[in-house]
């Protein structure tokens, strides 16, 4: 058997095996459960700050601009729903106060 021959019967044996796929399926498995889980914290902190900036009545702009940049934006980039962009809407029209 020649070099090539070995290798390519090698790589068809390894994508051939179950226990490949299993570890593949386990690998795609955790990296969705990370998104998810990343996804509801970013919502979480993201509704709990909009919350309260309205509950105030006014957002500073260093705290409209933290909240965009660290959290809506990628919340959004992840496929957030539209929960989170009606509040973060609602936050953008607030009255807006110089930093305390």
């Amino acid at each position: 058997m020649q070099p090539n021959e070995i290798a390519v019967t090698i790589i068809v044996a390894i994508f051939g095996s179950t226990g490949f796929w299993a570890i593949v399926q386990k690998v795609l498995e955790n990296k969705s459960a990370s998104r998810r889980m990343i996804l509801g914290l970013g919502y979480d902190r993201l509704v709990h700050l909009c919350r309260k900036y309205i509950e105030r009545g006014y957002v500073t702009l260093e705290e409209l601009e933290d909240l965009e940049k660290y959290l809506y934006t990628p919340y959004r980039e992840m496929g957030g729903n539209g929960t989170a962009e009606m509040l973060f809407n609602e936050v953008k029209a607030l009255k807006k106060h110089k930093e305390e």
